[in-house]
């Protein structure tokens, strides 16, 4: 089957007419896939960008915060990353092309798609039967491989980390489906039920990888091994590294830079400048310690500002049927990382802190 090339999310194509004003736009997503399934692109589009966003989302309160760039996959060097957070980038995004195309299908947009019953009429548990319209993951599985796995082209070990995160994320999307049930029975007695299997809520997923993310392993490689290029040594390194690695379990090779501080050519920001939370009603504790661990452990103090905020307020129901609202103004305090005093430095054992696995 002939194979083209196409660019599915930049900030001017695709993304504007599928996802219309998105919060912010991926560069230089390159997916490629048959000529037979461009049909399927703009949920490729929709997937990676839900992806994204529920990147975003996860990491909101840390040093890392998944910056637009985050998908570019690549550093000033033109050698692809392999950090803890690029592997999570993987998997993130490729649970939200499978788990859009999944959606889409029970949602009958593909004509050659439809629910799975290949479960219906078999025996389930006490009470209960399989039957019902389970949603189609198998079908999602295997389009969002033909796009997404195939951004990987090379044979080293970064790609088949890349390929090996790719696959936790879809694993991520089988392994939180829910099993819903519908009662039979006289009078509702309820003495039989059908079942199928659908979908979570995708904000589950990001959980789940958000936790596999703070488990993830390093491969510790045989760096002479390595050296040997693709040869068969270079290729047996490899393959012990990945010997005991699970197939749920995310995997890196590089430690994560300093993201505290600001590296233009990488794509990353620093915290200078960013919110953090001090207060706040049903606020975790991760996000209570926002602000030492954006500011005051990357060398920066917190700073309070006022800001004015107009919300709906007094709202009422006038019958019928409109509520009307009043404009109220109120001033909030926020808190954003800003730089100390030159004279007075931020003590070494502050800034040594900040190696390592800190987000």
């Amino acid at each position: 089957m002939k194979r083209s090339t196409f660019l599915i999310l930049s900030i001017t194509g695709v993304y504007g007419a599928v996802l219309h004003a998105a919060a912010w736009s991926v560069n230089n997503f390159l997916m490629t896939g048959p000529k037979a399934y461009l049909t399927y692109s703009s949920s490729v589009a929709a997937g990676a960008h839900s992806g994204m966003e529920e990147c975003k989302f996860q990491f909101g309160w840390e040093r890392w915060n998944c910056p637009e760039s985050a998908l570019q996959l690549s550093t000033h060097n033109r050698l692809r990353s392999a950090t803890r957070e690029t592997s999570f980038v993987h998997a993130i995004s490729s649970a939200g092309v499978m788990y859009t195309l999944t959606r889409n299908c029970s949602m009958g947009d593909f004509e050659s798609c439809g629910c799975d019953d290949s479960r219906n009429s078999g025996t389930g548990g006490r009470g209960w039967v399989w039957g019902g319209c389970s949603d189609n993951v198998d079908f999602g599985e295997r389009i969002s491989k033909l796009f997404v796995d195939a951004l990987e082209t090379g044979h080293d070990t970064r790609a088949l980390i890349n390929l090996h995160n790719n696959e936790v994320g879809r694993l991520a999307v089988k392994g939180t489906m829910k099993r819903a049930c519908k009662c039979h029975g006289v009078s509702g007695s309820c003495s039989i039920q059908t079942c199928w299997l659908q979908l979570a809520d995708f904000r589950e997923i990001g959980n789940y990888l958000k936790t596999k993310y703070d488990q993830a392993h390093k491969l510790e490689m045989d760096k002479r091994r390595m050296r040997a290029g693709n040869s068969a040594d270079s290729r047996g390194a490899t393959a012990e590294a990945f010997h005991h690695v699970h197939a749920t379990e995310l995997v890196f090779l590089e430690d994560s830079p300093d993201y505290c501080t600001r590296n233009a050519s990488l794509g990353h920001h620093g915290t200078e400048g960013r919110e953090c939370l001090q207060t706040g009603k049903n606020l975790s504790q991760w996000e209570k310690r926002s602000c030492r661990r954006l500011c005051t452990e990357c060398g920066l103090r917190v700073e309070e500002r006022r800001t004015e905020v107009v919300a709906s307020c007094n709202c009422k129901f006038h019958w019928c049927c409109t509520v009307r609202c009043e404009q109220c103004r109120q001033l909030v305090a926020k808190h954003f990382c800003t730089r100390r005093d030159t004279a007075a430095p931020a003590p070494n054992h502050i800034k040594r802190r900040n190696k390592g696995h800190k987000r």
